[in-house]
């Protein structure tokens, strides 16, 4: 028996060398070509690639580039399905870890699009390899299908997954230099502009009275309600039920996008009367001048206010007050 068992096991390691050296002669024709690039494939080549016995894993992404199939995500991919190649043939791998990374379009390989029963594009078939230290059972491919955009890190991230633990190649992007003179240029720019308008714009920036109307508007409309607007999204103006228009929202709890607009008027109307009754009347020479100044925008102030109260009574039914004329 001690001889079979011998000659058995001669005549199995000679099968194994022998599967193996075409294996490693189609994984070095591959690998040769693929230095920078996935592989262009037809349906022969992919057959050849895929075909066992292999000791590599094969990683090929089916698509379709033609602008007649309408497949923009495979137009889109394309980059970085080089940028993965390109990154795993350049970086450092672990000893006996072989992977292949190749393209197959619709055009070249139909039937490959028919044996796997595809409809859509792009799709990525990895198929582990048969024999050697990583071979699996199971020799179905693994099938990634694209259902979104989709970047290199994420579809190298699923690749690595299914490869055997340990380092692996880090996923490297070119530098892009053209972002890097872009960005030079344009601080650049931005100095050479800043340097050049400075003496003129210094004394905008400085300006009291520019600050100020700036800080009075934005109170206006903070204080007339605008962020509620925002949040709650509340309508412009509203039917009144007698095919009018209601301007004011009855509550504290509701109003309308012109109904703030004109609280913000009725307050800027009463800010600047006020301002001008304590600033502007004062350094007026001529009496009499100011004392129709005075009485001008006192009308003003008051006007306004009772109009302001008239909002608020019709906000307010139970508000007891009111001011003439309104």
């Amino acid at each position: 028996m001690k001889p079979w068992n011998t000659l058995f096991l001669l005549f199995s390691l000679l099968s194994g060398v022998i599967a193996a050296k075409p294996s490693a002669d189609r994984f070095q024709k591959y690998q040769a070509i693929s230095r920078s690039s996935p592989i262009d494939l037809d349906s022969a080549a992919f057959e050849e690639l895929t075909t066992g016995p292999r000791d590599y894993y094969a990683a090929v992404i089916l698509t379709a580039m033609d602008s007649r199939y309408g497949c923009l995500m495979c137009r889109e991919f394309e980059a970085e399905w080089h940028l993965i190649s390109r990154s795993w043939n350049k970086g450092s791998k672990p000893d006996g870890l072989k992977v292949v990374f190749g393209t197959v379009d619709f055009d070249q390989g139909k039937s490959v699009f028919q044996k796997y029963m595809l409809q859509t594009a792009p799709v990525l078939l990895m198929f582990p390899p048969t024999v050697g230290p990583f071979a699996k059972l199971e020799a179905d491919p693994a099938r990634f299908d694209f259902t979104g955009p989709m970047n290199a890190d994420q579809l190298y991230s699923w690749i690595s997954r299914h490869l055997p633990d340990g380092p692996k190649p880090p996923l490297v992007r070119p530098v892009n230099y053209m972002r890097i003179v872009s960005g030079i240029t344009i601080l650049l720019g931005t100095i050479t502009l800043f340097t050049v308008i400075y003496p003129y714009v210094l004394p905008i920036i400085q300006n009291r009275n520019i600050w100020a109307a700036i800080s009075l508007i934005a109170i206006l409309l903070f204080t007339s309600g605008q962020m509620f607007n925002h949040i709650r999204k509340v309508p412009y103006v509203a039917g009144n039920g007698q095919g009018g228009v209601s301007y004011f929202a009855g509550g504290f709890q509701n109003q309308f996008g012109l109904e703030t607009q004109i609280v913000a008027a009725i307050y800027a109307v009463l800010s600047f009367s006020t301002i001008a009754l304590a600033i502007k009347v004062p350094r007026m020479e001529d009496a009499k001048g100011q004392q129709l100044a005075v009485l001008i925008w006192g009308g003003v102030l008051f006007g306004t206010y009772s109009m302001l109260l008239s909002v608020f009574k019709f906000k307010n039914g139970g508000y007891p007050f009111y001011l003439p004329p309104f």
